[in-house]
């Protein structure tokens, strides 16, 4: 089977290996002319990005690149994208890399043409309504990495760097116009980042499963989304070259995107504030979150994993299910504890205070409050 494709959901997709050579085509189609390449300070230097930047460069896009991206980008990174934004006078973005990348690269998009502070157009209610819909460029992203599906997303993570929280920032026009997913730019992938990135994905799926919200086809995407992750997240970590592990890992991250629309829930409630205080991972984190939090949701999500553990080819229902989470994670070498990963339990209630304002709290099966948050806090950390 050829694992390539020409798909319009949720945007125009073009899937397959050794696509990236069509990016001036996916720029004519979104059309820009003058592109600004925004990625990580990781991917600044490495041949992937040097191949991007040629082919621009010989189909007469010039070579443009910004890459002072965090790995959990905040507004200062932003600021400085929308001035090389503007002092380059580019008319769109490609966004390249992970989910840093591909998140400030639409942000840059997004906020060069508005005259209102990124914060106020956090995803809280219709504030997006707030934005210049006009003054948005349009974006092409180019995931290097098999994890956020931030290529398929309509919104971005900024931390602010004055608060230390992350503000989830959205738009329906945020979401790129073209993306590119070819599976050999994902061949060099350190195995430690495609085991996390890939638990990233696979949390997305299982958020969204559990998501008490009414959306049927969000249900569905999560649930083939778990068994691909399931299925071929280990063949692509044992194997950096297995380029159909790959393929089907990058299909499976914009599956986990693609079904959160659904809702996220504690997992990712408490992994955004570990993440903006410590730093760490953000899929590994999820990862050592989710054994806990599956064991908090049990009463509200039983059922449904008892029948998703049989499709999914593991025995013993919902607790089968569970045990499965905590080898998977074990075989990815993911560390049982936060504190393995430099997280302190003396910052414990700024963590529950962050995790109760953060959007996910509102997808989680069971209603969160100070106290279960924190007892979920302490048994992770």
């Amino acid at each position: 089977m050829s694992l390539t494709g020409n798909w319009s959901y949720p945007t125009a997709i073009k899937f397959g290996a050794g696509r990236i050579a069509e990016l001036p085509a996916a720029c004519a189609q979104a059309g820009i002319k003058r592109p600004l390449l925004v990625t990580d300070k990781g991917l600044a230097n490495l041949p992937i990005t040097a191949r991007a930047l040629d082919i621009m460069e010989e189909a007469g896009l010039g070579r443009a690149l910004f890459s002072q991206v965090d790995a959990n980008p905040n507004e200062k990174n932003l600021e400085e994208g929308i001035a090389a934004y503007k002092a380059g006078g580019h008319d769109g973005v490609i966004a390249f890399g992970g989910g840093s990348g591909l998140d400030l690269g639409k942000m840059v998009a997004f906020m060069a043409g508005q005259t209102r502070p990124v914060w106020d157009f956090e995803d809280i209610g219709d504030w997006w309504t707030r934005a210049n819909a006009d003054a948005i460029a349009p974006i092409v992203a180019v995931p290097t990495t098999a994890g956020t599906g931030s290529e398929v997303g309509r919104a971005s993570v900024i931390t602010n760097s004055q608060t230390h929280v992350k503000k989830i920032i959205f738009h329906p026009k945020v979401l790129p116009s073209v993306v590119i997913c070819d599976p050999e730019l994902t061949v060099g992938m350190p195995p430690f980042i495609t085991a996390g990135t890939g638990l990233d994905a696979f949390a997305h799926c299982v958020e969204a499963y559990s998501s008490p919200h009414y959306h049927p086809m969000s249900q569905g995407i999560a649930l083939e989304g778990m068994r691909l992750v399931i299925e071929y997240l280990p063949r692509a970590y044992a194997n950096g070259n297995d380029l159909e592990a790959r393929a089907q890992m990058m299909s499976a991250a914009m599956m986990g995107a693609t079904a959160f629309q659904k809702g996220l829930g504690a997992i990712h409630a408490m992994s955004h504030p570990i993440g903006a205080l410590f730093n760490t991972h953000h899929g590994t984190t999820n990862a050592v979150c989710m054994p806990a939090v599956l064991a908090f949701n049990a009463p509200e999500i039983r059922d449904r994993f008892d029948r998703a553990a049989s499709y999914l080819g593991i025995s013993g229902g919902f607790a089968g299910f569970c045990e499965f989470v905590q080898s998977f994670n074990d075989s990815f070498a993911i560390p049982r504890k936060l504190s393995e990963m430099g997280a302190t339990s003396d910052r414990l209630d700024d963590l529950v205070a962050m995790a109760l304002e953060d959007p996910s709290c509102g997808g989680n099966p069971v209603p969160l409050d100070r106290e279960n948050l924190r007892n979920l806090f302490e048994k992770v950390l």
